[in-house]
């Protein structure tokens, strides 16, 4: 695994939703504050999002997307409404039906076509470079610009279009490819804050390469530098600098946030997961995710259980 797929592994869970909307007339949607990260897509025609907490209004335009990693409450028009439009704006949740005031759902042509949809997150253990994400993303159709975004985007509004045989299983599949579309574009324009600079360090990337795609490895300073071509003053200055703590403390804080999502998501048992994140013993292993968590391994996972 990569940093940045393991990132998004650790937080994701249940499965994504999403709805393929066409509106017309005047109409203001809102999108109540939610606890995981939602998109907005325009395939056709244009309209405007308003976040919450102030901010000028986001013009979107046709191939235009939108993600907002931290559950952002905002509203979409057909224009920059002022604050009486905006307060007045009806639950997205009604857009397609003709209870929505001013708006009806056109099966061809006119108004404004989009996707919507939702990503479920636990944010008990979030990997530093998904907090670094901005409460909106706004990633502009540019021609030239991101192609396997547009190409997950046109593969997903034709799924969510034909329901063709299959399409239960590839639609949240695309929801996947395309929020890491969505993050990746948004790190290859420059506006990716520390981890863009960690990626981009071949010292620092290789360190981590090593550490998340063998977590469980009896990794020492000496071993890491060597894997990372460096010396090991140079691997811990530069990781330490870019990364935010040393490699080994680090690696102590992604084996136990991985062990979590393995508690989360499998039904392994204690002495498998301590294994694969290269504890000893069960012991060992309850002993320092309790210290990390504040709870036990099992009682996370019977909370976990719950939530996803």
């Amino acid at each position: 695994m990569d940093v940045v797929s393991d990132a998004i592994a650790a937080v994701r869970i249940g499965r994504p939703s999403s709805n393929r909307v066409r509106v017309s007339g005047n109409w203001c949607a809102r999108f109540a504050p939610y606890d995981g990260a939602g998109f907005h897509v325009v395939l056709e025609g244009s309209c405007w999002l308003l976040p919450d907490g102030g901010g000028p209004p986001i013009s979107l335009a046709p191939g235009d997307a939108v993600l907002l990693p931290h559950g952002t409450g905002h509203v979409i028009a057909d224009s920059p409404a002022d604050a009486a439009a905006v307060a007045r704006a009806v639950p997205f949740e009604l857009l397609p039906g003709e209870t929505m005031p001013g708006a009806r759902r056109q099966e061809a042509g006119g108004g404004v076509e989009m996707l919507c949809g939702k990503y479920r997150l636990d944010r008990s253990r979030v990997h530093p470079l998904m907090l670094e994400l901005p409460q909106l993303v706004h990633l502009p159709n540019r021609v030239g610009s991101h192609p396997e975004l547009r190409a997950a985007i046109a593969l997903l509004g034709g799924e969510l279009a034909d329901q063709r045989p299959g399409a239960c299983m590839a639609v949240p599949s695309l929801l996947d490819l395309l929020l890491v579309y969505m993050i990746r574009s948004w790190m290859s324009e420059g506006a990716g804050g520390a981890w863009s600079a960690v990626l981009g360090d071949p010292v620092a990337t290789a360190a981590l390469r090593a550490l998340h795609s063998d977590p469980a490895a009896p990794w020492t300073n000496e071993r890491l530098a060597a894997e990372a071509g460096v010396s090991r003053p140079t691997l811990a200055r530069r990781f330490t600098t870019l990364v935010g703590r040393p490699p080994m403390a680090y690696l102590t804080w992604w084996r136990l946030t991985y062990a979590a999502t393995l508690l989360r998501d499998t039904p392994d048992p204690l002495a498998a997961i301590a294994r694969r994140v290269g504890y000893g013993t069960p012991y060992a292993f309850s002993h320092a995710f309790s210290r990390e968590f504040g709870t036990t391994p099992g009682r996370y996972r019977a909370t976990a259980g719950q939530v996803s």
